[in-house]
């Protein structure tokens, strides 16, 4: 219903993050990975719910919050699957960055010996 909010929440954030550390040091973190990651799955998700018909243009634009009984389901369901697919993206990120990483150090290690 809206559990693209979630991962869409945390991708304003991590954006906002890119600029405020500043370039180089986003760069060392690979935040614009994460940034991608979390816009892709969001973009996705919302695409897939208007085709389902959960997302609307026209005000509540989430059909869950015109029905009260409804909303508690909406929100269940962000908590729940939202917070995983954020919270996977975010796992799968960092393991991209451990393993670039990794092969960053490898690689310099390589040139020196």
């Amino acid at each position: 219903m809206a559990c693209f909010l979630v991962p869409g929440s945390e991708g304003v954030v991590v954006t906002l993050l890119t600029k405020v550390v500043g370039k180089e040091r986003a760069e060392r973190l690979k935040l614009r990975w994460l940034s991608a990651m979390l816009w892709g799955g969001t973009i996705l998700l919302a695409i897939e719910h208007i085709w389902h018909g959960e997302v609307v243009p026209w005000p509540p634009f989430l059909t869950a919050m015109a029905n009260p009984s409804d909303t508690a389901a909406m929100l269940h369901e962000m908590a729940t699957h939202g917070t995983l697919m954020a919270s996977l993206i975010t796992l799968v990120w960092s393991v991209m960055l451990w393993m670039h990483n990794s092969t960053a150090k490898s690689d310099a290690r390589a040139v020196r010996g």
